[in-house]
């Protein structure tokens, strides 16, 4: 598997960037390639060149639409993050569901 470029927004980029830390980690435990970032929404544009991945907080589920348009041409994919680990900073949970989104074994 190539390197991973994951992006993590939330509204101000903290709860991300703790997840993150944690995603990182866990990847780093199962012996993966990832780079793992968290933003703010507010950064997202900078960063669309350099990411495989866009997880999205779930408290911004209203802006799902918006950014799948964004990255449209892109190839990245976007995943809405769900509560159950996000609430929890699960960083194997939230890995999980990515590479289930993905389809990566």
């Amino acid at each position: 598997m190539k390197k991973l470029n994951i992006l993590l927004i939330c509204g101000s980029g903290a709860s991300s960037g703790f997840l993150a830390a944690n995603i990182r980690k866990e990847a780093a435990r199962r012996g993966l390639d990832c780079s793992v970032m968290a933003r703010s929404e507010a950064e997202l544009e900078s960063y669309l060149h350099e990411i495989d991945c866009l997880m999205v907080g779930p408290h911004l589920k209203y802006l799902i639409p918006e950014l799948e348009e964004k990255v449209a041409d892109t190839g990245i994919k976007v995943i809405l993050m769900e509560k159950t680990y996000y609430s929890l900073l699960d960083g194997a949970q939230a890995l999980d569901h990515l590479f289930a989104e993905l389809k990566i074994n």
